[in-house]
C-alpha cells in the first residue's frame, strides 16, 4: 500500500506539474480572470500535493513510526492542502473583481488544459479513494478531498472558458467569466477551511 500510495503522489506531482507551466505561458496571450484564478490555483496545488509527497515518505519510511510525529506531520499536509486551497480563493476573488473589464483574449490553451483537467483528475480522486479505502491513510484521505475538489472546480472553469471562447463579442462575456472566478474562489475557501478542520465538504457515496 506503501508502494501504490507513493506512486500515486509521484503521479499527481508529475501530471501536475505542466498545467502552471502551459498556464503561465498562456497568460502572454489571454487576460481572462478565470484563466488567471486557475494558473494561481494550480501553483498553489502543486506545492500542497509535492508538501503530502514529502510527509508521506517521511512518515512511511521505516518500520517504526512515533505516534505524535505521525500525527504532527499529517497535520502538517492537512494544513499545506487546506491553506493553498484558500489562499487560491483568495487571490482568486481579488483578480476577478480587478480583471471585470478587462480584454479577455486567447482561452482555447486554458480551456484545453481544464478539460483534460477534468478527466485527469477525476481519475486521481477515484484512486486516492481506492487507497484510502482499502488502507485508510490521513494523507491519501486529504489527497482524495483535494482531487475531488479539483474535479469540481475544473468543470466550472471549462464551463466558463468554454463560453468565453464561444461568444468572445457577447455582453455577457465579462459576467459569465466573472461567475466562474468567483464559483470556483467560494468552493475553493469553502474546502480549505473545511481541509484544515479535518472535515469533508463532499462525501462521496460508498
Amino acid at each position: 500500500m506503501k508502494q501504490k500510495g507513493e506512486r500515486t503522489l509521484l503521479a499527481s506531482v508529475i501530471l501536475s506539474s505542466p498545467g502552471p507551466l502551459v498556464l503561465g505561458i498562456a497568460l502572454f496571450f489571454g487576460r481572462s480572470s478565470t484563466q488567471i484564478a486557475d494558473f494561481i490555483r494550480r501553483t498553489s496545488e502543486l506545492a500542497a500535493i509535492i508538501v503530502s509527497l514529502i510527509i508521506f515518505r517521511i512518515i512511511h519510511k521505516g518500520s517504526q513510526q512515533d505516534n505524535a510525529l505521525k500525527r504532527k506531520l499529517e497535520s502538517i499536509a492537512n494544513r499545506s492542502v487546506g491553506t493553498a486551497m484558500l489562499l487560491s480563493g483568495f487571490a482568486m476573488l481579488i483578480v476577478a473583481a480587478l480583471s471585470f473589464n478587462a480584454e479577455k483574449g486567447n482561452v482555447v490553451p486554458s480551456l484545453i488544459i481544464a478539460f483534460l483537467g477534468v478527466i485527469t483528475n477525476s481519475w486521481f480522486w477515484f484512486r486516492y479513494r481506492k487507497l484510502d479505502r482499502e488502507q485508510p491513510d490521513t494523507i491519501l484521505s486529504v489527497q482524495s478531498k483535494l482531487y475531488l475538489a479539483k474535479s469540481v472546480v475544473d468543470i466550472s472553469v471549462a464551463i466558463a472558458l468554454a463560453f468565453v471562447a464561444l461568444t468572445p463579442t457577447s455582453p455577457f462575456v465579462g459576467y459569465v467569466d466573472l461567475t466562474g472566478a468567483v464559483v470556483v474562489a467560494a468552493y475553493l475557501m469553502i474546502t480549505g477551511i473545511n481541509t484544515i478542520r479535518g472535515r469533508q465538504l463532499l462525501q462521496a457515496p460508498v
